[in-house]
């Protein structure tokens, strides 16, 4: 992150997110790439507020693929329909270069809350944000009594990049075995009926997640 690199070595492989592209060596830069290619502006997509939960806005250069099948029950699949909102609000809160953005605030809370600001910000002092296509996939989703929950998932950062807004050139890298990240998230549900993640682990290359 994150939602995707280790954007800063501080965030990197065991720590709460790592949510972007593939690859950044560098403590303050984005990922290095074989390559540059300059993105147009591209028009916002939004998905509206709803039951109290914040809208989520962002540039059609971002497109997200959640290959999360329905459980059929209901609270499982409010878990995976609140974590899919999560993920997209970090994004927007990286566009917007806002590192306190009331979008993912609502989804994150403790520990999870304060690691996400710091990744957020790592993006606000390089000015820079994310691109490109991100997929998610083999999802286990378990509710526990108490309104506690747990979902472990894959994440494809393969066609996902940073980009720097100064000159909006997009850096390429390469796809390897790191571009495929496994996260274990915890959550809780709040009393406005959200999911809120408290905790979220990642691990980059995991045999679970690797095509």
């Amino acid at each position: 992150m994150n939602r995707r690199t280790a954007f800063l070595t501080t965030l990197a492989v065991t720590t709460f997110l790592t949510l972007t592209a593939c690859g950044s060596e560098e403590p303050d830069a984005p990922a290095k790439g074989s390559g540059k290619e300059t993105l147009s502006t591209a028009p916002v997509s939004s998905a509206p507020a709803s039951d109290g939960r914040p809208a989520v806005e962002l540039p059609s250069d971002l497109s997200y693929t959640f290959d999360w099948p329905k459980t059929g029950d209901k609270e499982r699949d409010a878990v995976l329909a609140d974590s899919e909102q999560s993920i997209k609000a970090v994004d927007q809160a990286i566009v917007n270069q806002n590192a306190l953005d009331k979008a993912y605030l609502a989804y994150y809370e403790g520990e999870a809350a304060a690691q996400t600001e710091q990744f957020i910000q790592a993006y606000v002092d390089a000015k820079a944000r994310v691109t490109g296509k991100y997929r998610y996939y083999h999802s286990a989703v378990q509710v526990r009594d108490g309104g506690e929950a747990s979902l472990v998932y894959c994440e494809d950062q393969s066609k996902a990049f940073d980009m720097y807004l100064k000159d909006r050139k997009v850096n390429k890298t390469p796809v390897t075995e790191n571009s495929y990240v496994l996260y274990t998230t915890q959550l809780r549900k709040n009393d406005k009926g959200v999911w809120v993640i408290t905790k979220l682990l990642s691990e980059r290359g995991h045999d679970q997640c690797r095509p």
